[in-house]
């Protein structure tokens, strides 16, 4: 399991998912093409924002796409269907 780092993006963690060998999905271009492997989910809030952000991020924890969510129950609710070719297992940042 690769652990995320305390922030990403200048958002702190508050939960994450590890794909491990094999990615949750893929960021593809216009086109079709692979842009991005995705191996980390990560729910962060930035400072003085109630608002919940899932950042999809490479196996570097790079974030490759976000998106905003009114609660954490939210954003794990609605994980794309791209990215449920593996289960998320959430974990709290410790």
């Amino acid at each position: 399991m690769s652990n995320p780092p305390r922030e990403i993006d200048g958002a702190r963690v508050i939960e994450w998912a590890w794909s491990g060998s094999k990615p949750f999905g893929t960021v593809c271009f216009p086109d079709g093409k692979v842009a991005a492997e995705i191996f980390g989910l990560a729910l962060c809030k930035y400072p003085n924002s109630e608002i919940i952000y899932r950042f999809s991020c490479d196996s570097d924890w790079e974030s490759e796409q976000d998106s905003e969510y009114a609660s954490i129950q939210e954003a794990k609710a609605h994980l794309p269907s791209q990215y449920q070719n593996v289960v998320a297992n959430w974990q709290k940042y410790d």
